[in-house]
């Protein structure tokens, strides 16, 4: 199974890097499959590189239905 977030971008690196923070983690990622991305935007990620951009709504409700179901996971008794 494959997992792709939204995560928002911090700042834009040199060599088509970027900086985005995902629910307080900080992380490094790769911008070389998606053009013009600035700090601020929304950016899908999966295994390290940003896949797609998408707009600030959507992206908050995302990670807000992915933590509902976290939390009803655990809620549940549920394993990974």
């Amino acid at each position: 199974m494959c997992l792709a977030v939204p995560a928002r971008v911090v700042e834009c690196l040199e060599g088509d890097r970027a900086l985005i923070d995902l629910e307080g983690v900080r992380m490094e990622i790769s911008l070389e499959l998606i053009d013009d991305v600035r700090p601020g935007d929304y950016v899908i990620v999966h295994v390290g590189y940003a896949i797609g951009k998408l707009d600030e709504e959507e992206a908050l409700a995302t990670l807000q239905a992915m933590a509902a179901m976290a939390q009803a996971d655990a809620r549940d008794g549920a394993k990974p």
